[in-house]
């Protein structure tokens, strides 16, 4: 990740050149949604001019998460996973004959010294990071420039201290997480406060709750970037803690900062306004966000 950071840096400065002097904006379409796309595209060794396909069929297969979802967002969703299956068959087999350095090339060669993993298991995996790299980061990204528009003081201690900005994605990520709940299924037999669960019963755990203990956090419900150090759970833990953590670090310390060095005035468009959020259960991601940029 620490080698990938001028990449990421290159990619976070294209999206704030599409933004350019445009005085009023989507902050999600142009910045929060394609970054992390085009991030893990470049990770996957994915042809620039592949790259609209690409972003499409990755928008496709987030519809899998969405319960809601009508008839033309199903038929989006099964024809880029189609797609996707296709493409990264094609993938690992250009790979064997033409390896380069990516995450695809990786995996074929691993898979090459007798890692016992199938073609399957490299699209299922490869799909997964795309999914998993894709709408949470956005959320991340989405949250914390809302909740620095929303909090004048911290992005003043953001902009004038720029080392702060590994402790201001930490704080987003406590404060307003992109992922509201996650499950563990029991390996044994045991007891929680005082509530007995069987051994293979599902357990639900809400971080948005753990991230607000005031057991663990002094004045939990304050949004602070200079909070001493208390580890949040909104990347889970233990055996399954989430893999893309440090990429969704990497690219919310980079593209938050970047933004607003770019466009220190930024603001809401309407700050009166109701948050516009996606309905996507356990999930918390805006739909829109207005901004007005000062350019």
């Amino acid at each position: 990740m620490a080698r990938f950071r001028p990449e990421v840096e290159r990619i976070v400065d294209e999206a704030l050149d599409r933004i350019g002097t445009q005085a009023e904006v989507d902050l999600m379409d142009l910045f929060c949604v394609p970054i992390p796309i085009d991030v893990i595209a470049s990770i996957l060794g994915v042809p620039h001019d592949q790259l609209e396909a690409f972003r499409d069929w990755s928008e496709g297969l987030i519809q899998g998460l969405n319960p809601f979802r009508n008839a033309d967002q199903t038929t989006h969703m099964e024809r880029s996973s189609l797609a996707l299956t296709a493409y990264f068959t094609e993938a690992l087999a250009d790979r064997r004959a033409h390896p380069r350095d990516d995450l695809i090339s990786d995996m074929v060669r691993l898979q090459g010294e007798g890692a016992p993993i199938s073609d399957t298991e490299l699209r299922i995996n490869l799909t997964a990071l795309l999914v998993g790299g894709n709408l949470t980061t956005t959320d991340l990204i989405g949250n914390g420039a809302r909740l620095l528009m929303l909090n004048p003081s911290e992005k003043a201690k953001m902009m004038a201290d720029p080392g702060l900005a590994a402790a201001l994605v930490e704080e987003v990520l406590r404060f307003d997480p992109p992922v509201d709940a996650t499950s563990r299924v029991a390996s044994r037999d045991l007891e929680i406060s005082g509530c007995p669960v069987a051994k293979t019963r599902s357990v639900n755990l809400l971080l948005r709750g753990a991230n607000r203990d005031p057991e663990a956090f002094e004045n939990p419900d304050e949004f602070d970037i200079t909070r001493k150090k208390v580890p949040h759970m909104s990347f889970g833990g233990g055996a399954h803690i989430c893999i893309g953590a440090p990429l969704a670090r990497l690219e919310a310390q980079v593209a938050l900062p970047r933004l607003f060095a770019r466009y220190p005035d930024l603001a809401l468009a309407d700050p009166t306004a109701e948050p516009s959020w996606r309905k996507l259960p356990f999930f918390r991601g805006l739909e829109t966000l207005v901004v007005r940029t000062g350019a």
